[in-house]
């Protein structure tokens, strides 16, 4: 027998079980049989009996609206409570006017660690006035905070969207205000 023979047939003999093997995995994957369970539509949560998920749409009434300098508004559209002991609010950034307006620095606050990268909303904190305690946004090991980072001016009309990432105050705490340097201060409640 020769060499190249030889090897041919190790290859045809490893090369029908791989592709026995992936012909097996593709059809196991389709999941394009008939099979006998029920099929969830997308509008099954949404039946006149129902109200929809909050992650089904944007909600109609904002959590808070804060009015800032100029003609911005900070919409707060979510304050959610996450398992890894975090509040991640989320809202909108909007020019309400007709010009291009400059976001103002002090938004990012005064400490250098966060202005050294860049503007955001890091001066953002979250007061729980019954535990008498103040929570400032996050930092991740580089010193950078856990919000939105690097917009220097909104055009007119335009909304972007934003967040800011706390500490979770106790699990019993719901109701804390946000607050904004140069922006009014707003009750918000925390979810989950």
């Amino acid at each position: 027998m020769s060499m190249g023979f030889t090897t041919k047939t190790r290859r045809g003999l490893v090369a029908v079980p791989v592709a026995i093997g992936l012909a097996f995995g593709v059809a196991a994957c389709g999941g394009g049989g008939d099979n006998d369970k029920p099929k969830a539509s997308a509008s099954s949560s949404t039946s006149s009996d129902s109200k929809p998920d909050a992650q089904e749409g944007k909600s109609e009434e904002p959590l808070a609206e804060l009015k800032g300098p100029s003609v911005l508004m900070l919409k707060i559209t979510s304050a959610e409570r996450d398992s890894g002991g975090f509040v991640t609010v989320s809202g909108e950034l909007k020019n309400d006017g007709s010009k291009t307006v400059t976001v103002p620095a002090q938004l990012s606050g005064n400490e250098t660690e966060i202005i050294r990268n860049g503007r955001s909303l890091g001066g953002a904190t979250l007061v729980d006035a019954k535990g008498k305690k103040r929570y400032y946004v996050l930092r991740d090991t580089d010193g950078r905070p856990l919000t939105t980072t690097n917009f220097s001016a909104v055009k007119a009309g335009e909304s972007v969207p934003v967040f800011m990432q706390f500490p979770a105050p106790p699990g019993g705490v719901t109701d804390v205000t946000l607050q904004l340097p140069m922006f009014s201060t707003a009750p918000i409640e925390i979810s989950g």
